[in-house]
């Protein structure tokens, strides 16, 4: 599956999925999360990352991106090279983490890190109503895993920024 979806123009916009190897639950803890927001932070300030829209769940995560100056497959690439060891790191340095044995077991073997699944799904999006439909898709991600009631309540979501209610943790981009 990690050559079936590949970015062919570095300049368009694309639907990106990332799933955390054997889909573990590892977001579930804010910590690890905020190690996810401030690099996709940084890849906008630095790398030229544009996002339209984002959401973290507990095991994936969901982008609308672009870039106009680097090769966004590059972005995603170098993304999630440094976000698998980060997490790594802060999972070993985590006094609080019960679940610490357990998710290295998963997650790295022989000093090796396997915390993302390989590849990544991403779909160019070349119309509106594409777009429109993966924007909800994104949203509502939270509401259909039961975590909330209403898309809007998920802190780790780009959608109070659509609905004007708060601003979010990562600086999103709106297409129109």
């Amino acid at each position: 599956m990690a050559y079936e979806y590949r970015i062919k123009d570095q300049h368009a916009v694309y639907f990106i999925t990332s799933t955390v190897h054997q889909w573990v639950d590892v977001f579930s803890r804010q910590d690890y999360a905020d190690i996810i927001i401030n690099s996709l932070n940084y890849c906008q300030k630095e790398k030229g990352l544009i996002i339209y829209a984002w959401v973290i769940m507990s095991n994936h995560i969901h982008l609308i991106v672009q870039s106009h100056e680097n090769h966004l497959s590059d972005i995603i690439r170098d993304f999630k090279k440094f976000t698998a060891s980060q997490i790594i790191k802060a999972i070993e340095n985590n006094p609080k983490e019960s679940r610490k044995k357990w998710l290295l077991w998963l997650l790295k073997k022989e000093d090796k890190i396997w915390f993302w699944e390989e590849g990544y799904h991403g779909e160019e999006i070349d119309k509106d109503d594409f777009f429109q439909t993966k924007l909800k898709y994104i949203h509502m991600n939270p509401v259909r895993a039961g975590i909330v009631e209403k898309e809007e309540e998920y802190l780790n979501s780009s959608c109070a920024d659509y609905y004007g209610i708060r601003k979010g943790k990562i600086e999103v981009t709106f297409p129109f």
